[in-house]
């Protein structure tokens, strides 16, 4: 799907969810919505609010919070915690499958694509349970830190 589009179905998704539960459609918002599906990867609450200012477009921290709640609840952002305590989110619609590498030392997040494992996923039966969506993080140590940590 080509990202004029993307943008259009998301931007429809998000207009039937304010209309349904009776938000204001402020131009802030849809800023927002754009600027998160403009871009790949995860970021924070700080990284968005910093793109939102290189983008001349001056949001409140509050709008921020309550735009991304919004997202979240329309499940057009999803959120992650990667074992500290600072949320990270990413744009959920049209997002490819990944899993997560996450490293103890420095903290950076790997995006990690293997399809054997997301078919072995997927074929799990779970009994009286039916998935929809499962997120999976592989803690331990990136390359980087352990060629710094052999140095040593």
């Amino acid at each position: 799907m080509d990202k004029d589009k993307i943008r259009d179905t998301v931007r429809q998704k998000f207009t039937e969810y304010l209309t349904a539960k009776k938000c204001r459609k402020t131009p802030e918002r849809y800023a927002i919505l754009d600027l998160i599906y403009s871009k790949s990867g995860h970021f924070d609450m700080d990284t968005l609010y910093e793109a939102m200012n290189n983008e001349h477009f001056r949001v409140s921290r509050g709008t921020l919070y309550n735009t991304m709640q919004l997202l979240l609840d329309c499940k057009l952002v999803l959120k992650h915690q990667f074992g500290n305590n600072l949320s990270y989110y990413e744009k959920a619609f049209n997002n490819d499958f990944h899993h997560h590498l996450i490293c103890n030392q420095c903290g950076t997040v790997q995006e990690y694509k293997d399809n054997d494992l997301k078919s072995l996923i997927q074929s799990k039966k779970i009994k009286r349970f039916t998935p929809v969506l499962y997120s999976l993080y592989i803690f331990g140590t990136c390359g980087k830190c352990a060629s710094t940590k052999k140095r040593k």
